[in-house]
């Protein structure tokens, strides 16, 4: 059992406690060329907090950020949170009409954007049933209120809304690949429950630290192990403003001598093609997480064998709030996403729920005290997933007898091939293992007669030239290496795979792309 307490706030026992602990002027933030120290966060958070209580904001209300990753971001969402609203934090690179949806399905009565969300986010406010205010980092037009004019105007002493442990602090967001995104409301406990059992128990994080993130903070992956769990120990957070790129992420860790670096597959890969990046240039980093997709073993290898720093891969999930299975230092086993987070409970189980033996595929159910409520707003799929006190993730893992489990694929990716189930995720990594293939990715298409076969979608590495002889070999290889009823029976070269907005690889857009 943890010892949660009943009256609980997430900004006291994250931020505020800081004070405390002697922390007032260490360094929270670097930003650019400037530096905030913990006081300076906790009094601009408390003004925040402030304004939005003159704006009307209460308890339990939404507040929606749309702000790019800076001090603004996190004092506004601090502010939000400790006057006991709730933080609904978005993309910012959205068209409008996705705007639109989000302040309507939130029903905020504030928003907070910045210079590059607000051309975007101005028609959508015209067009919302309940947004009484736009505040804006930056220049303001007639209607709209300016961040620091009233931020600068207000006290700076505010007191924490004393809210109860089970009261709703935060809605993460789905990635609506199936539909529009939907929330999930997680309590302080939900998240506090991680953070004793993930942040403290295998991250280990530790004051000395410096983390830097190359998802942004509106991805509840990065934004809870910085500012939330980081903050937590007292470490200090990088802060990029700019969209993450391979050079500016490794310039940024040399810069700022970062000891944790929050990664993705997807930059790992980046990163390790790139011509002039040695061990060196990592020399301070201790470790580094990787979550949003399963890290292939090629890929760990080739980091490792690289640059030699630990790549704790794991996996989490809105509904369960953040990670539940994750590597842990020293101890990874490369291509698995690692054994159960203490305080978690798994089991892997057929269609019908019912629990299948050791070794076999099967859907993942997974049971901690950070299961959020539901989905907002969508009954039926609350009860595909919510059951009882389990939650039914819908991906295929398998667990050995090691207690380590192993990515088979999304229950909804997985392919029916001559009445056999195929995991593109498999197909994959073959094809990754591949010294000419840089990136690849497996969806199911029609062929002529309707039925349903995998095509691969490949970028070779840099200098390859690609041909029907390469696309023949490749399916070869993969034949040679896998059953040979899952090699792709197409395969067509691109030139970069697309990617959503946390930079995982968008079955979603593929399927687009192949449809035209």
């Amino acid at each position: 059992m943890y010892d949660i307490p009943e009256s609980l706030n997430l900004a006291t026992h994250y931020l505020d406690r800081n004070l405390e602990l002697g922390r007032g002027e260490k360094t929270a933030i670097s930003y650019k060329d400037e530096k905030f120290s913990y006081s300076q966060i906790i009094s601009m958070s408390n003004q925040v907090g402030n304004v939005l209580k003159d704006l009307g904001v209460e308890v339990e209300d939404r507040v929606l950020l749309a702000i790019n990753d800076s001090p603004e971001f996190v004092i506004s969402w601090y502010g939000i949170v400790k006057i006991g609203a709730v933080a609904t934090d978005v993309y910012t690179f959205l068209h409008p009409k996705d705007y639109e949806y989000f302040l309507n399905y939130t029903r905020a009565k504030v928003a907070i954007v910045d210079e590059t969300t607000l051309p975007l986010i101005q028609g959508a406010v015209k067009k919302s049933k309940y947004l009484k205010h736009l505040l804006v980092i930056g220049k303001t037009a007639p209607g709209q209120l300016n961040f620091y004019n009233l931020i600068n105007s207000a006290s700076k002493n505010l007191e924490v809304a004393e809210t109860n442990a089970d009261d709703v602090a935060i809605w993460k967001f789905t990635s609506g690949s199936t539909g529009k995104p939907k929330a999930v409301p997680l309590t302080h406990r939900n998240s506090f429950f991680n953070y004793l059992t993930f942040a403290r128990q295998v991250l280990c994080l530790e004051e000395d630290d410096i983390i830097l993130s190359v998802p942004k903070l509106f991805f509840g992956y990065a934004r809870d192990i910085s500012i939330l769990y980081g903050f937590a120990a007292g470490a200090s957070v990088v802060l990029i403003p700019e969209r993450s790129r391979p050079r500016r992420i490794v310039d940024n860790i040399k810069k700022h001598s970062a000891t944790v670096l929050v990664n993705v597959p997807t930059m790992i890969n980046s990163m390790l093609r790139l011509p002039d990046v040695s061990k060196n240039d990592f020399s301070t980093l201790k470790f580094c997480t990787s979550a949003g997709e399963a890290l292939p073993k090629e890929l760990y290898d080739q980091w490792m064998e690289k640059f030699g720093i630990e790549v704790l891969d794991g996996i989490g999930s809105c509904e369960l709030c953040h990670i539940y299975l994750s590597n842990r230092k020293n101890n990874v086993r490369p291509g698995s996403l690692g054994q159960l987070v203490p305080g978690y409970e798994a089991m892997i189980v057929d269609d019908k729920g019912q629990k299948l033996p050791e070794g076999q595929d099967g859907i993942l159910w997974v049971k901690g005290d950070s299961r959020g409520l539901c989905y907002w707003q969508a009954f039926h799929k609350s009860q595909e997933t919510f059951r009882g006190e389990w939650v039914n993730t819908g991906d295929l893992f398998r667990c050995d007898s090691d207690g380590y489990y192993w990515f088979v694929g999304r229950g909804s990716d997985v392919l029916k091939v001559g009445g056999i189930f195929v995991a593109p995720l498999q197909i994959e990594n073959c094809l990754l293992s591949h010294n000419l293939v840089k990136e690849a990715a497996v969806i199911g298409v029609s062929d002529e007669q309707g039925l349903i076969i995998p095509k691969a979608f490949v970028v070779v590495s840099p200098g390859v030239e690609t041909s029907l002889e390469l696309a023949k070999e490749l399916q070869q290889y993969v034949k040679d290496n896998l059953a040979p009823y899952k090699y792709p029976r197409k395969l067509e070269f691109i030139s970069e795979l697309p990617t959503d907005n946390v930079g995982k690889v968008s079955k979603k857009l593929l399927k687009k792309y192949e449809e035209k």
